[in-house]
């Protein structure tokens, strides 16, 4: 299974951000689109009735775990210190740091998830802590399906481990391919699996586990490729271990507030009325997709690159990079969440509209917790690119000391927001969207300042010129979207829901095209140009 040290590590082709930016968002962009046809036939198959609601606690909460492990503290502690060892050590000695980072974390995820699962009824009384006192069907039900679906949490954490070896090496596009089956196999598990079964959400629940297994196996045969599969050693006092784990701890709050922020809303949504947790993964997930594919997609790019740039005392380099991810965030945040927040309704009711399992009302319903998340789409995709700044210097305390602020205002806002909003208007989950978007704010802004502050980003002299071509755009944007929403009846809840599948589906493609279209028009037109998307070459090892 492993190789000598005497392998000559593969080198990576330097060309620029934007393309390795652009692979990972391409493969992204069809998990997500596979995620979307996921979600409506998952709205088909349970809708959003009690077992629904059961279905997604249980699958969020390893979840919520698989982003602290896989994506979040382990991937923003790891990457940077494997980036030094290439930068620094031999072959053999980046290969011993895999070997025993892999039986560490091994053994540690192995333990957590054997404890959880002859515990599920004490994680399902703290994420659902309602169902215990009112609901004892839903409260078993969710203890049974959390020891079905939190093994996930084992292989999808080593898939993580498996994916930052090899974005460090840049090859970006095996770990982006990887979640594709994670949705193929949760639509088979829908579509073959639960006819078979009284409650069709345990066959999603199995699906989920089976999910995480293919996925871990996937990239196996491309790590031996790069000469990096693992032969596990479980070794807690080797340097690089401890220094992984040292950073662990803080990076687990820093990157990963705004799922925490995420999760706690889901757990307060149980006190709410029935579908209140299907209507937030529901608009949840729509809000999640320019996030997923573009945010995430240059986050993974920067961070080896920025770890290289630190090792090597690059300082001007590490600023222009920061810099180009920004503006790329800002590119494509601004007009998708001003779209998504227009456009909330037409896309929900197209996509998940089902008058058999999903009623209007609760179109209505998810639609008003899909724009409060809109709203702060840009704060949660500016977090992705600005948490990175920090991490790949291994300053692991300044997210934190923010991401606990932005942590405690987002409790505050959940009780000033949700409880009038549920005694007065019953629609107390759109408290906890909203609570959750003013939070990311906070957050963004504060690492922002810090980043400033630190003298680690200097913004370039482009920028007056850039917001003036984003605003005008997305304005522009906004103006035809609005025009073109009412003639073709999107905007109009009574004429869009007597349309079929098919004429809503073409309309909204027709106002997606012409949005874009007009938007990246109007980019052009005030100078911006494509050359200004290229940014900053990339940096290989110097091995």
């Amino acid at each position: 299974m492993t190789q000598g040290a005497s392998k000559k590590e593969p080198q990576a082709k330097d060309s620029g951000l934007l393309r390795s930016s652009g692979v990972v968002s391409f493969f992204t962009m069809m998990s997500r689109v596979m995620g979307l046809a996921r979600d409506v036939i998952f709205a088909r198959v349970i809708g959003a009735d009690a077992f629904a609601d059961v279905f997604f606690v249980a699958f969020k909460i390893p979840n919520f775990f698989r982003r602290l492990f896989a994506e979040g503290a382990f991937a923003q502690a790891f990457v940077p210190i494997l980036g030094e060892y290439r930068e620094k050590g031999s072959q053999a000695a980046v290969k011993a740091l895999v070997d025993r980072v892999a039986g560490t974390l091994g053994i540690t995820l192995l333990g957590l998830t054997f404890l959880i699962v002859v515990a599920s009824p004490v994680m399902a009384a703290i994420f659902a802590p309602k169902w215990f006192f009112d609901d004892p069907q839903k409260f078993t039900a969710t203890a049974d399906m959390l020891r079905i679906t939190f093994p996930y949490l084992l292989f999808i954490s080593m898939t993580g481990l498996a994916g930052g070896i090899l974005n460090s090496y840049d090859r970006f596009a095996v770990p982006a391919v990887t979640p594709l089956l994670l949705n193929i196999t949760l639509i088979a598990a829908a579509l073959i699996a639960a006819p078979l079964f009284d409650e069709p959400a345990f066959a999603l629940a199995w699906g989920v586990l089976a999910a995480g297994i293919v996925q871990f196996i996937f990239q196996l045969p491309f790590l031996q490729r790069i000469h990096m599969l693992p032969a596990p050693v479980i070794d807690w006092q080797h340097p690089g271990v401890r220094k992984i784990l040292k950073l662990m701890g803080p990076a687990i709050f820093g990157v990963s507030v705004s799922q925490i922020n995420l999760l706690l809303d889901t757990m307060l949504a149980t006190f709410l009325p029935t579908g209140s947790v299907s209507w937030l993964y529901y608009s949840d997930r729509l809000a999640e997709l320019p996030l997923g594919v573009f945010a995430v997609a240059i986050a993974t790019v920067i961070l080896p690159n920025l770890s290289r740039h630190h090792a090597s005392a690059s300082t001007e380099a590490y600023s222009e990079t920061l810099d180009w991810a920004l503006k790329m965030i800002l590119v494509i945040a601004v007009p998708a969440a001003a779209a998504l927040t227009l456009l909330a309704e037409p896309i929900l009711v197209t996509l998940f509209y089902y008058g058999d399992v999903m009623t209007m009302r609760d179109m209505t319903m998810a639609t008003l917790s899909l724009r409060a998340y809109a709203v702060g789409l840009i704060a949660f995709m500016l977090i992705k690119v600005l948490a990175p700044g920090f991490f790949a210097r291994q300053d692991m305390r300044t997210p934190v000391r923010i991401g606990v602020i932005a942590m405690a205002t987002n409790m505050v806002l959940n009780l000033l927001f949700v409880v009038p909003l549920h005694f007065y208007w019953q629609i107390g989950h759109v408290g906890l969207a909203a609570a959750t978007s003013v939070s990311a704010f906070l957050n963004a802004l504060l690492l922002f300042i810090f980043l400033r502050k630190q003298g680690i980003y200097k913004p370039s002299n482009q920028w007056k010129k850039f917001m003036l071509s984003l605003t005008s755009s997305v304005t522009l944007m906004l103006l035809v979207l609005i025009y073109l929403g009412h003639w073709l009846g999107a905007l109009d809840q009574t004429l869009w829901q007597q349309m079929t599948w098919w004429q809503r589906s073409g309309n909204i493609v027709a106002l997606c095209a012409t949005g874009f279209l007009v938007y990246a028009g109007a980019l052009l037109a005030t100078g911006f140009r494509v050359a200004d998307l290229r940014g900053p070459a990339k940096v290989t090892s110097a091995q």
